[in-house]
């Protein structure tokens, strides 16, 4: 049976109409969705949403792609917390200052805000929803783009080496998968103003006492003594690493991942350097440089050339074995080697 053309039409537009009306209720779905994120992130702290397993299939798991937003989670354990080596806590506060610094950053673009949610799950509320990431480790982050439809496979997951840098590698991580601005992170004050106006008020009475302690020369800046051990100090904090310790905020020592008891203070490899790993080449440095001294300034003074031999002998003898162990090293960490030679002449 023949199909005549003014049915085709009528067909054609019952189908334009069902796709519109169908188009229409997915949008109004995803906005929707969008509004409800956005009311959730005005109620938290930091703009940083508190998801658990129903809200994770509300947002994620039961909506169809692609989706208006993506999700940026930061997995947390509370029962983590005591192990120091995990930095968890110190790592969730720049996740909330990347969080509220992108809020802060798109105040007057809504359309940005709407695209990019940070949220975290807590383990003991959310053990499905972590077992749908498939986490088995903390520290943890992923992102879950639009398009993902498993949480597992289509999620991109933040790599460990990023941590470094904490909140500015955050933003990196976000910027590059997303396309989003995070901008400039806004970190807060050191100090408070009420901090700052006590410590004012401290100074101004102080100031009257230190004034007569210096005109009398009686402080501790006219101490020989304290501008030697200042000396040895910046020394020691210039060789040791400790201001790279400082901005990277590198911790003294990790858990060994195959024996979570046993400490490791030395980190294999040359993008990486722990803070007693710094300090123990500082240390070994600074008694290269304090008997150097003792042997240009102390042993010139002594008059019995017999003690100045044995001195002088035992200070390079431990000068070698000190810059020995140096080398050494840095040998074990990067696989660079220092050879000595022969002056060619000797040949």
């Amino acid at each position: 049976m023949a199909i005549s053309p003014k049915m085709n039409h009528l067909i054609l537009y019952f189908a334009a109409i069902i796709i519109l009306l169908v188009s229409l209720s997915t949008s109004d779905s995803n906005s929707d969705l969008v509004s409800e994120l956005l009311n959730l992130q005005s109620q938290s702290e930091a703009g940083v949403i508190h998801l658990n397993d129903q809200l994770v299939s509300r947002f994620l798991t039961s909506t169809k792609t692609p989706r208006p937003y993506s999700i940026l989670i930061f997995f947390d354990a509370h029962q983590l917390h005591n192990k120091p080596e995990l930095h968890l806590q110190e790592l969730r506060n720049e996740f909330s200052l990347v969080a509220s610094s992108f809020i802060a950053n798109n105040v007057d673009n809504p359309s940005s805000r709407g695209k990019l949610f940070f949220c975290y799950l807590e383990f003991k509320e959310s053990q499905s929803s972590f077992a749908l990431f498939a986490v088995n480790s903390l520290p943890h982050i992923r992102l879950v783009g639009p398009d993902a439809k498993s949480l597992k496979d289509d999620s991109v997951q933040m790599e460990q080496g990023d941590f470094a840098r904490m909140a500015e590698s955050m933003a990196d991580f976000v910027q590059s998968r997303t396309k989003l601005t995070v901008g400039p992170i806004h970190h807060p004050p050191l100090l408070s103003k009420k901090q700052i106006g006590l410590i004012v008020v401290v100074i101004l009475i102080w100031i009257p006492f230190m004034a007569k302690k210096i005109f009398a020369g009686e402080t501790l800046l006219h101490d020989r003594k304290i501008w030697l051990l200042g000396s040895v100090f910046v020394y020691f904090f210039s060789v040791s690493g400790a201001m790279h310790n400082i901005i990277r905020k590198m911790p003294m020592f990790l858990a060994d991942r195959n024996d979570p008891n046993k400490l490791v203070f030395f980190y294999q490899g040359s993008g990486m350097q722990l803070g007693a790993e710094g300090f123990a080449v500082g240390f070994l440095y600074t008694i290269v440089g304090l008997l150097l001294a003792l042997m240009t300034h102390g042993l010139v003074r002594v008059k019995s050339v017999s003690i100045q031999r044995w001195v002088m002998i035992v200070s390079l003898l431990i000068s070698f074995w000190a810059v020995n162990k140096v080398i050494y090293l840095d040998n074990w960490k990067t696989g660079y080697g220092v050879h000595g030679f022969w002056p060619s002449s000797w040949n």
